[in-house]
């Protein structure tokens, strides 16, 4: 049943329209990265790649900086050449035309003919020819008529002493004249100059072009405009050539790079993906690959000591196994031979006990004693061979469809004499449905058994709590109890052989601490996990997760690592209740249900917080943490079908972090 505070979720999210639009936003940003992750994975993993592309996009950027440079100065210098040709030919048609017109006003003094020589129309059609035919292709001279002359006579354009406006090389005078240039002409008798479009009829929409122009006078002494045209066609053709050389050579020098880059990358790269590689195979066991070393540089030095490395590597391992094995073995043959004079001592013992009343009371405690700690001896060579079977491979599992409850009632009916002496009540939840699962009866009952006189031993007096619960392809059991408590750290820490969070602290029950680390061994056999979470004075909860089935994979546990009675979920409950939220915002506020058994156990003398019974059911686990597998990573992958058998094999914890997810 949802909580209140999922309610008052479910009616904003409904109640709110942007929020449904959150989760299409984030399908299309996916299905939009896609095609792009094979990308970003290949930029991201090959550095060859990225020094390549950063290599060409910085020359790149370097020759486009030095082509706009180069191309500057060279249309600057084009430009400075232009206007110093065209200022010294304007100036040297002007000249002649002066002395044209001084000519004329001598002829027009002394001819026969007055009216002829007074023609300034054909004069200045001459004079128009005459300088433009010596500059063909190169400039274009224009005449126009002063605006002081640009009254009565416009209809009589070709009459004598007319200066209509006249071009060569079919330019148009008054198009390709800015007016504001004819203005400063008229004030002025100097020289000036200026950029234009130059219109003609071969070129109607008008070309680059410098313009020089100065007033003078006819033979009649009457004012008229002369301008030079210099267009600026060769200059862009030479322009354009030395962009197109820049570009190319450009083009010829990024290409470059980028391959010396290439080449000049990969001599380095290539050793160390070598590396990379043969290191990943030392990480996978094959200790004799070597890197190939050739010259004397420093690559051939690092791969030298890389050999180097790897070889003392393999050396150490080879010692460390060697050393391992001889432990293992010593560990087998002592565990084995100690039991034939263990049974004598045993029975010796045993008579020693049954006439221990018959002794003086210091020779009966001796007896007691001595039993007591014979049994210790016994379980801690029971724990030694169990061990010595996990570590040579040997340990075989007989799974058969169980059903859990009987398992945690066999195993609480075990713990009760000591939480009776402890003042603790055992309380199972969960167990009103069958939990079944395809398991190793032995091997579970010897971990729960492990972990319910564990939490009766540490949990102070207070009740210790049984939960079980399935979901999906996985079934689980979590016994949680409010003793001192884990410590940050000690939660990974406590499933190390002999490991104890205070070796000051006295042992009610004489364990081995070997325990927990035959716990989750037996754990990792089944292909589950064996899982801790603890704070300091809040207690403990320790969770086991087993596959219902040999086939199935673990993707998730039904029960919660961490309970809802923790501190912080506390404090996470406090803080929504004083947001306003309502009182059973959460399942911390709920009664605690009543407990499916009790074993007619007394009260503890301090009552622990209440505690729901988690859903038996649960429609989407939550995936995997990496903190799964704690120990050395080892995980059962394989299930031999129609036997019971089960075979373990060890496989990295970074594959069985990918098998989780």
């Amino acid at each position: 049943m949802a909580t209140a505070y999922e309610r008052e979720r479910l009616e904003s999210r409904h109640a709110d329209p942007l929020t449904g639009l959150l989760p299409v936003l984030r399908s299309c940003v996916r299905w939009a990265r896609r095609p792009l992750q094979p990308a970003v994975r290949l930029w991201r993993r090959n550095i060859q790649l990225r020094v390549v592309a950063t290599t060409l996009l910085m020359s790149l950027g370097v020759v486009l900086l030095l082509g706009v440079v180069v191309i500057g100065q060279v249309k600057n210098g084009l430009l400075d050449a232009k206007r110093q040709t065209a200022q010294s030919q304007a100036v040297g048609g002007f000249t002649v035309a002066k002395e044209n017109a001084r000519d004329g006003t001598e002829n027009a003094g002394s001819g026969a003919d007055g009216r002829s020589q007074n023609d300034t129309a054909t004069w200045l059609n001459s004079l128009v020819e005459g300088l433009a035919s010596s500059g063909q292709g190169v400039y274009s001279v224009v005449a126009l008529s002063s605006s002081a002359q640009e009254q009565t006579l416009s209809a009589k354009a070709d009459s004598p002493g007319t200066h209509g406006p006249r071009g060569s090389g079919g330019v148009w005078p008054e198009e390709s004249v800015p007016e504001d240039l004819r203005q400063a002409v008229d004030e002025r008798s100097d020289v000036f100059e200026r950029y234009t479009s130059m219109k003609s009829d071969s070129v109607p929409e008008g070309e680059p072009a410098l313009i020089v122009g100065q007033r003078l006078s006819d033979p009649n002494g009457k004012p008229y405009q002369l301008y030079y045209l210099f267009p600026f066609d060769q200059e862009e053709k030479t322009l354009g050539l030395v962009k197109g050389t820049l570009a190319t050579a450009g083009i010829f020098v990024v290409v470059l790079l980028g391959a010396i880059a290439w080449l000049v990358v990969r001599q380095v790269v290539t050793p160390v993906r070598m590396a990379a590689q043969i290191s990943e195979r030392l990480a996978a066991g094959r200790l004799q690959e070597r890197m190939k070393v050739t010259g004397e540089d420093d690559i051939a030095r690092l791969g030298e000591s890389f050999n180097k490395m790897a070889q003392t590597l393999h050396v150490k391992i080879q010692q460390l196994e060697d050393l391992s094995r001889m432990q293992r073995r010593f560990v087998s043959d002592v565990s084995h031979e100690l039991r034939t004079p263990l049974t004598t001592v045993r029975m010796a013992a045993d008579v020693i006990h049954e006439a221990r009343e018959d002794f003086d009371p210091a020779t009966a405690r001796s007896a007691e004693l001595l039993q007591n700690q014979l049994d210790r001896f016994e379980s801690m060579l029971s724990d030694l061979l169990e061990i010595s079977r996990f570590d040579a491979g040997a340990a075989a599992l007989e799974a058969e469809p169980i059903d859990l409850r009987d398992v945690v009632r066999r195993v609480v009916d075990g713990a009760e004499p000591l939480a009776e002496r402890k003042g603790s009540r055992i309380v199972v939840h969960g167990d009103e449905q069958p939990v079944t699962v395809e398991a190793d009866a032995r091997r579970v009952e010897r971990v729960l058994r492990n972990l319910v006189v564990n939490a009766v031993e540490h949990g102070e007096g207070h009740d210790v709590h049984v939960r079980m619960a399935s979901a999906g392809g996985a079934v689980a059991v979590a016994v949680r109890d409010y003793g001192v408590g884990l410590k940050p750290g000690e939660a990974t820490r406590v499933f190390n052989r002999f490991w104890r969070a205070d070796p000051a602290r006295a042992r009610t029950t004489g364990g081995t601490g070997l325990g927990l680390s035959i716990a989750i061994e037996d754990a990792r056999l089944h292909g589950g996990w064996l899982q801790a979470w603890g704070e300091p004075g809040g207690g403990s909860q320790f969770r086991l997760t087993l596959p219902r089935t040999g086939a199935d994979s673990l993707r998730g546990s039904p029960i919660a690592l961490e309970p809802e009675d923790s501190r912080r979920n506390r404090d996470l409950a406090s803080g929504l209740s004083h947001r306003g939220m309502p009182a059973g915002a959460t399942a911390l506020d709920a009664a605690a249900p009543p407990a499916s058994s009790h074993h007619g156990l007394p009260a503890p003398r301090f009552a622990a917080p209440a505690i729901p019974a988690m859903p038996l059911t649960a429609p989407r686990p939550p995936a995997a943490d990496p903190a799964a597998l704690p120990g050395n990573g080892a995980r059962v992958v394989g299930h031999r079908a129609g036997s019971g058998t089960v075979t373990t094999h060890p496989t990295t914890a970074d594959e069985a972090r990918e098998d989780e997810d």
